[in-house]
């Protein structure tokens, strides 16, 4: 798909590494933090939002949950330490998508799942009306991450990444981003509408004031789920741009390589 384009056409998303955010040994510190963040929100997901949660197969779901950020934590404490990420650059970046993606997304999501699974919160819900929920909120998820995938693509194969480009230049006019980020923003959007509807439907009790707070956490739940959704296409192409290209890797002495021609 991206084998027409050369070094030059991704030189834009070049920043990061360029101004050091995304240097192998602050990824290498984030993956160390990253350790007691994943365990702590497990736990938070195992004895405070699954307790008393009637969602269907949570056991399995906890359990499958478990060795993955298990297996993540271990991958993280290894890819934290230098001598091992100066020379496996590739592999860090992979893991820290992974662990991104499992803390601000899925763990997120799994614990509004198990919410809504609990009688103490106000909403009662089906075992059926739970399963529902989690389709259409999957299907608005991948809608999210495809559009903001092809929109991507687009924006590369048009020219739009290259150094000194007119979308360099313009990432941080708020119009052009509303306007560039549209098709994203109806998904995400109607994605919201639906949870907030569905939230406000199966509420037991009339509107006060504990209710809307439990309609904001779990629709900020959401949102952060999605987002996250819509932030993996650009760390997946930068995970391409690494395997392929050089110049998105760095030296042993932590300079940056420079982009080839």
């Amino acid at each position: 798909m991206f084998k027409k384009l050369s070094a030059e056409d991704f030189a834009a998303l070049r920043g990061p590494f360029e101004s050091g955010r995304q240097s192998p040994s602050s990824l290498g510190g984030m993956l160390f933090l990253s350790v007691f963040l994943q365990s702590l929100m497990y736990a938070l997901e195992y004895f405070v939002a699954a307790d008393a949660s009637i969602y269907p197969n949570k056991g399995k779901i906890l359990m499958i949950h478990f060795w993955i950020t298990l297996i993540l934590a271990i991958l993280s404490i290894i890819y934290s330490i230098p001598a091992i990420y100066k020379r496996s650059q590739k592999i860090q970046y992979l893991v820290v998508i992974l662990m991104s993606q499992n803390l601000g997304g899925v763990t997120i999501y799994l614990m509004v799942l198990f919410f809504l699974g609990s009688k103490n919160i106000g909403i009662n819900l089906s075992k059926e009306e739970l399963l529902n929920f989690t389709y259409i909120t999957l299907l608005i998820a991948f809608l999210i991450f495809i559009v903001t995938f092809i929109r991507f693509y687009i924006l590369l194969i048009k020219g739009h990444y290259r150094k000194g480009s007119k979308k360099e230049k313009q990432r941080e006019n708020m119009e052009h981003l509303i306007k560039s980020y549209l098709p994203v923003i109806i998904a995400g959007s109607v994605g919201l509408l639906f949870v907030i509807q569905f939230l406000f439907r199966n509420l037991n009790a009339g509107l006060n004031v504990e209710n809307i707070e439990t309609i904001f956490m779990l629709t900020l739940g959401i949102c952060l789920f999605f987002s996250m959704l819509f932030v993996l296409p650009e760390q997946l192409i930068l995970l391409y741009c690494k395997y392929r290209f050089e110049g998105f890797n760095f030296y042993l002495s932590g300079d940056l390589k420079e982009l080839e021609e």
